[in-house]
């Protein structure tokens, strides 16, 4: 079997990004077909074989202390004893620019994509604007600012370089060696010029790099990933992508690139079949000019005038979950594993290893729906989530069916090229009629249920009990769990009574708040010394979760989610160590290896929770063992206690014995949710990782006790039960 080495993380400011492209491929890549063999590389240079279990981590510092300890390191000159083939899943300075693609050729490791030269030219946006023009293909008008100018930055000078290349307010300033939109703003004047030129020059570090001032274009964005045909070598275009931005936004940036639902795209663009084949053709001969191999990214404008003018072209496009690589491929039917295994089957043919793999033939596989979307506050992490799910479950094992979940809980069977959208609004305005279905026809073309839906109908019992009322079995737990563990205020009053420790809580209702009944609230208030959160009691994601400072910001508060619900939960704010724990299991649930919660402002933004590279979360949480295993057994008795099944997550803070009021240890739960995210760097992946367990291994486990706890009841006659009563006479 061919030993694939997936190299990431590296020494760029996009680590982070690189690290979630890693992820992706590792988890893509055909078991069947290939070894795959982790590769990270850390900031200092130093390459690990990483343990899967660090590889589910929502953020490299959530690891990177335990590598000297955990995992094995290797180097440069032993890596071909190790892997047969590497796929590049670097972005960035020594990645994409010619370095790493030096020293793979000078130990004859065989890698994926853009060679040596191709790849420093690639990197430096000023060059590749050189070499585009010399080719014939129009950039947009700009021009290099060196370090030195900006140290120095006579801004008349930037003036002169405007008016000489006839670039006017407002304008793009960007590093000339970065990507990911990092350190690219826009300057309206001159001063907002001064400011970005010293913003970018030192994204990276206090050396600075070269920066380019760009004319702002209007126009059609656009990004067109080029392939090969593995077949006849020549270049094929992808169906192209528009990017749409929102109100208020003048570029497509970090946020808006990585952040779930943050942007608008449309694959293939609005625009003519002639300015389409323009785009591509264009692409296409970028990439000649460009000497890059096998696959790269373009991104442009497509003007009011109809021409098309280049922005920045990237010989390793990303490759994260919903990339456009991925969007463009399912387009036309090709699947995430599909074009992997595409750009690995045509680099081989180059290195004449293309007999090397060999598949497997699948089995019968189950049928599994997967709800995603929904009505709720968090549709987008629920989208992420149920795209990811729909990736993760075994090929080999699996049939999949993607259902969207709409506002009003009206199911449509979507094609699998839907799911690398970036929002659920850009389904809507995909669906056509006919992918209409009812909730009745889901027991005609489906085995089983996955319900990756967060909050609303899809968390709270609704969509729970209509499952068992068709008689499909589902993941996660009955109608009685979902219900309570959706409102945090019921779910603390059934563990407070059962003995748990719990949040001392107020629910303040829109009623009194709107009669200016505040009495009962603000002597609550007194009593936990204001010291408090507010929350909507039945969301989760962090959605309108805030701590207020003075009064005044606790009205603005109320008022806000006074517009969207009836209900406020203020709780004490608990001191201690933030944890979440998995618990998975029916009758003999087992918790998972907690993690610690580390806030920026006290609480997790959603941000923090999704966002690469934001936030951070430590597994193991930095406790004794002791504590560990206190925790543990908490959040397994709670989750008993409530009556959960399958799977859930329990949000808990540990109080040492100084921190404490009883001047005991002990565990606080904040709240239980039966259906937690499954986005790629989900908590409850890497908590699984320490068990050795990878995500499409705890997805299975999951639909194995969805079958178990949901099966189909035997249904009997009166006789029988009258019969039965006899003979137990």
């Amino acid at each position: 079997m061919l030993r694939v080495g997936v190299l990431f993380g590296g020494k760029s400011i996009e680590r982070e990004v690189s690290f979630n492209s890693g992820r992706t491929i590792c988890d893509h890549l055909d078991a069947q077909l290939f070894q795959v063999i982790p590769l990270f590389q850390a900031i200092t240079g130093d390459i690990y074989i990483l343990p899967w279990s660090f590889l589910y981590r929502g953020k490299i510092v959530d690891f990177q202390h335990r590598l000297e300890r955990e995992a094995e390191k290797i180097t440069w000159d032993s890596l071909s004893s190790r892997i047969d083939f590497m796929y590049i899943a670097m972005h960035g300075q020594y990645g994409e620019d010619g370095r790493l693609q030096a020293i793979l050729e000078l130990f004859k490791i065989p890698y994926l994509g853009t060679k040596l030269f191709g790849s420093a030219v690639g990197i430096n946006k000023i060059l590749q604007n050189q070499y585009l023009n010399m080719h014939g293909i129009r950039t947009a008008k700009g021009f290099g600012v060196s370090v030195t100018q900006i140290i120095k930055l006579d801004m008349s000078d930037i003036q002169d370089l405007m008016l000489e290349h006839d670039i006017s307010f407002p304008v793009i300033v960007k590093p000339q060696a970065e990507g990911s939109s990092l350190g690219v703003f826009v300057a309206r004047d001159i001063d907002e010029l001064h400011s970005a030129l010293q913003r970018s020059c030192f994204v990276r570090n206090s050396s600075g790099q070269d920066v380019m001032v760009e004319e702002k274009l209007i126009g059609m964005e656009f990004n067109c990933i080029v392939i090969t045909d593995d077949h006849s070598g020549q270049f094929v275009a992808l169906p192209p992508t528009e990017i749409m931005l929102r109100d208020g936004q003048e570029i497509f940036d970090y946020h808006h690139k990585y952040m779930p639902g943050a942007a608008n795209k449309r694959t293939p663009p609005h625009c003519s079949r002639e300015a389409l084949q323009k785009i591509k053709q264009i692409c296409i001969d970028s990439m000649k000019a460009l000497g890059f191999v096998n696959c790269g990214r373009f991104d442009g404008f497509l003007t009011l005038q109809g021409d098309v003018v280049m922005l920045d072209s990237n010989p390793i496009p990303g490759m994260s979950p919903s990339s456009f690589l991925f969007r463009q491929a399912a387009e036309i039917g090709i699947g995430h594993a599909q074009i992997i295994n595409h750009l690995i089957k045509t680099e081989l043919k180059q290195y004449f290893m293309e007999n090397t793999t060999q598949h497997i033939s699948s089995t019968t596989r189950t049928r599994v729906a997967v709800l995603l979307g929904g009505p709720s506050n968090e549709k987008e992490i629920s989208f992420e989530s149920g795209r990811n799910v729909c990736y993760k479950l075994s090929p080999e094992k699996y049939e999949v069916l993607p259902i969207f979940v709409d506002r009003d809980m009206k199911l449509h069977q979507i094609p699998h090229a839907f799911l690398v959208s970036t929002s659920t609004d850009e389904i809507y305005s995909r669906l056509q009629p006919e992918m209409a279905i009812l909730w009745s026809d889901l027991n005609q073309i489906a085995d089983f249920v996955f319900i990756a839906l967060h909050g609303g109908p899809g968390e709270n019992g609704i969509v729970q009990g209509t499952l068992e009322m068709l008689g499909l079995p589902y993941n996660g737990p009955s109608v009685f769990t979902s219900a309570l563990c959706m409102d945090k205020y019921k779910t603390g009053q059934f563990l407070q009574a059962k003995n748990f420790h719990v949040p001392k809580a107020f629910l303040f209702s829109k009623q009194d708040y709107l009669q200016g009944s505040f009495g009962k609230l603000f002597e609550f208030l007194s009593s936990i010394n204001f010291s408090y959160v507010v929350k909507p009691h039945d969301d989760g994601c962090s959605v309108l979760v805030s701590l207020p400072k003075n009064e005044e910001q606790l009205h603005a508060v109320l008022a806000e989610i006074f517009t969207q619900k009836e209900f406020v939960l203020i709780e004490e704010r608990i001191q201690g160590m933030e944890l979440t724990i998995g618990v998975v299991g029916n009758k003999s649930p087992r918790a998972l290896m907690p993690s610690e919660a580390v806030a920026q402002d006290g609480i997790l933004s959603i941000e923090e929770k999704f966002l690469p590279g934001a936030g951070e979360n430590q597994t193991p949480a930095r406790l004794a063992e002791e504590d560990i295993l206190l925790a543990q057994q908490t959040v397994r008795d709670a989750y008993g206690a409530v009556g959960a099944v399958g799977y859930s997550r329990i949000d808990c803070f540990f109080q040492s014995a100084a921190v404490s009021p009883t001047g005991q240890k002990r565990v606080v739960i904040l709240e239980i949710n039966t259906l937690p995210g499954l986005t790629p760097a989900t908590c409850l992946f890497h908590q699984a990782a320490e068990e050795n367990l990878r995500p499409m291994e705890l997805l299975d486990e999951i639909i194995q006790l969805g079958f178990q706890a949901h099966k189909k009841e035997d249904i009997i006659s009166v006789d029988q039960v009258l019969h039965n009563q006899q003979q137990s006479y």
